[in-house]
């Protein structure tokens, strides 16, 4: 499976992301930091292959099965405005299946997330929706 991990800012989704699907047994994961920072953060995590910036979005969105991140790889100028236009919609129009992670910051609300839920909890639930697709996940 062609998993690939976008994020940004410190990569701190991507990279708890990354080690959660190690410990599932997944050895082949891309990732794409909007970021250096968010790109060393995934790699030192043990992402197998990384890039950088927009063109490296575009163009491992195309050949991914699964993309995973933070709701915000599908919102332009989200992340403090590291997501660029072109990004998001590369992520949206990719036929992969996408595995986004709740995250209410820089003003948006995502409703339906019980209050107190932790990130490790989300990432863990992420780690399973990819990992076991048809699993219904529970929080």
């Amino acid at each position: 499976m062609k998993i690939l991990i976008i994020d940004g800012q410190g990569g701190g989704i991507g990279r708890q992301l990354v080690e959660a699907l190690q410990r599932a047994g997944e050895t082949d994961i891309a990732c794409v930091g909007t970021n250096a920072i968010a790109t060393t953060a995934m790699l030192r995590a043990g992402a197998t292959r990384a890039a950088t910036g927009e063109n490296a979005a575009l163009v491992a969105c195309r050949e991914a099965e699964v993309i995973a991140g933070p709701v915000g790889i599908v919102i332009a100028d989200a992340l403090l405005g590291e997501v660029t236009p072109r990004m998001a919609a590369a992520v949206g129009q990719s036929r992969a299946r996408k595995v986004l992670i709740p995250v209410d910051q820089c003003g948006n609300r995502v409703v339906g997330v019980p209050a107190g839920t932790t990130t490790a909890q989300l990432v863990a639930l992420a780690a399973e929706a990819i990992c076991r697709p048809g699993a219904d996940a529970k929080s």
